[in-house]
C-alpha cells in the first residue's frame, strides 16, 4: 500500500515563501505532488505543530485554517485514490497515483469549470452573462490563489463561508458579495445538472440576498453644478462629464445603450432605441442639451451617435467596456472635487432623473415607460432606494401637528 507524506520545501530567499508538496511513497519509489500552496517558514511551523490558536482571530490564521483544511481535503482524496488501487488487486506504481490526482484535479476542478462555462457562453452569443462570469471567476480565482483549483466535490459550505469572510475582509458590501455567491451558485447548479458532481447546497449559509440600495441619486442643484463645470483643461474629463449628462438628458439612458446609439437611431426629431438589457424600444424627444453634446465631438468617419465605439474595424463591445471604465474613473474624480455625498457613476445619471421625476411628482407609470421598465412593480424597487427626503419631510410635517 502506497504511503503519502505532508513535506514543505522551504524558500532559498530568506524572507521567502516555502512550497508544501505530498511525498508519494510505494514499493520504495517515491514521487511528488505540488499543489501549489505557499507560506513561510514560521507559518508551516505553527501550521504542522497545530499552534494556530496561538494567533487570536486574524486574517493570518484565517488563511492557515484554510489552509489546513485544503491539505486535509488533499490527503482524503490521495489515499481514496490509493484505497481504490489497493482494493482493485491490479499492480499500480507511484506514478500512477500521481497521475490519477493530476487528471481528476484537471477535469473536476471548479475553477476550470467556470472558464468552460464561460467559453461555451460566448460561443452561443450570450456575451454578458460570459462577462458577468468572467468577472466572478476573477474574484474567486484571487481567493483561490495560494491553493489553485478546488475540486468539484469540495464545494461546500465551510468553503463559501471561507470565501465569504475574505470577500468581507476585502471591504465589499453585502450586495457585491450576493452578486459573486449568485453567480457562483448558478456555475455550480450547472455542474450538478450535468451530473459532474452532487448537490451539497454550499450557499446555504452564506448571502444571497439582495439589500436595499443606498441613495445613489443627486438633487437637481448638483447636476447643474456637474453641467457649469470647465473642464476644457481636461479632456477625458470633460467627456466624462458629457457622457453624464447625456445620459441624464435621455431619461437615465444607460451607458451600453449610449453606446450602441447609431445616426440612423436619430430621425425627424425623435431618438429611438432599443434596450440591450430588455429589448423594450423606447422614443425620445430630441432636445437642444442632447445636440450641443452631439455638436461638441466629430464622429463623422463612423455611424455611431456617441464617440465611444471609434474605430469600426475593432471589437465594438470590448470598445464600449473600455469607455465605460475610463467613463467611470473620471467621474468619480470630479465628484471627489466637487464634495459629492456618493460616488459619481455612470448610473448616478439614471437614478437623479428617476429621483427628481419623482419628487415632481410624475406618476409611476409615466417614469417606468420613461425608463424602459418592464413593470411599474420594478420602477417601486427602484425608487425605493432613491431619496428619502419626501418621506423624512411627510414625518417632519407629522410631528409638527402633535
Amino acid at each position: 500500500m502506497a504511503t503519502v507524506k505532508v513535506k514543505f520545501r522551504p524558500s532559498a530567499a530568506k524572507s521567502g515563501e516555502g512550497t508544501i508538496f505530498y511525498r508519494i511513497i510505494h514499493d520504495r519509489v517515491v514521487r511528488q505532488v505540488t499543489p501549489g500552496y505557499r507560506l513561510s517558514s514560521s507559518d508551516w511551523e505553527l501550521l504542522e505543530s497545530d499552534r494556530l490558536s496561538e494567533l487570536g482571530n486574524g486574517k493570518r490564521k484565517s488563511n492557515l485554517v484554510s489552509m489546513k483544511n485544503w491539505i486535509s481535503d488533499d490527503l482524503f482524496r490521495l489515499n481514496k485514490i490509493i484505497s481504490g488501487f489497493d482494493s482493485s488487486g491490479d499492480c499500480y506504481t507511484a506514478d500512477d497515483v500521481v497521475s490519477s490526482f493530476s487528471i481528476k484535479e484537471k477535469q473536476d476542478g471548479f475553477i476550470s469549470f467556470i472558464r468552460d462555462s464561460i467559453h461555451q457562453l460566448r460561443h452561443v452569443g450570450r456575451t454578458r452573462t460570459a462577462e458577468t462570469y468572467s468577472t466572478t471567476l476573477n474574484s474567486f480565482s484571487r481567493f483561490c490563489s495560494i491553493r489553485g483549483d478546488v475540486h468539484l466535490d469540495e464545494v461546500d459550505g465551510q468553503l463559501m463561508m471561507e470565501y465569504e469572510n475574505y470577500l468581507k475582509s476585502n471591504g465589499l458590501i453585502p450586495n457585491t458579495i450576493s452578486f459573486y455567491m449568485r453567480n457562483l451558485r448558478a456555475i455550480y447548479n450547472r455542474a450538478v445538472e450535468k451530473g459532474i458532481t452532487v448537490q451539497r447546497n454550499p450557499f446555504k449559509y452564506v448571502y444571497t440576498g439582495v439589500d436595499k440600495t443606498v441613495k445613489r441619486a443627486l438633487s437637481i442643484k448638483m447636476i447643474r453644478k456637474i453641467r457649469d463645470l470647465d473642464l476644457s483643461l481636461f479632456p477625458s474629463m470633460d467627456f466624462a462629464r458629457d457622457m453624464f449628462m447625456f445620459s441624464f438628458y435621455t431619461r437615465g439612458m444607460s451607458f451600453v445603450d449610449m453606446a450602441y446609439l447609431k445616426k440612423k437611431n436619430l430621425q425627424n426629431g425623435i431618438l429611438s432605441y432599443r434596450r440591450q438589457k430588455t429589448n423594450q424600444q423606447l422614443f425620445i424627444k430630441w432636445e437642444k442639451p442632447m445636440q450641443d453634446i452631439i455638436d461638441k465631438y466629430d464622429t463623422s468617419g463612423t455611424p455611431y451617435l456617441l464617440p465611444i465605439v471609434k474605430d469600426v474595424n475593432s471589437d465594438v463591445r470590448r470598445q464600449y467596456l473600455n469607455a465605460s471604465h475610463l467613463v467611470n474613473v473620471k467621474l468619480k474624480k470630479i465628484g471627489i472635487d466637487l464634495g459629492l455625498p456618493i460616488v459619481l457613476t455612470s448610473y448616478v445619471a439614471r437614478h437623479t432623473w428617476a429621483s427628481i421625476a419623482h419628487s415632481k411628482n410624475v406618476s409611476l407609470s409615466v417614469i417606468s415607460e420613461a425608463m424602459g421598465h418592464n413593470s411599474e412593480n420594478t420602477t417601486r424597487i427602484y425608487l425605493a432606494s432613491l431619496d428619502m427626503s419626501v418621506i423624512d419631510k411627510a414625518n417632519k410635517m407629522i410631528l409638527k401637528s402633535l
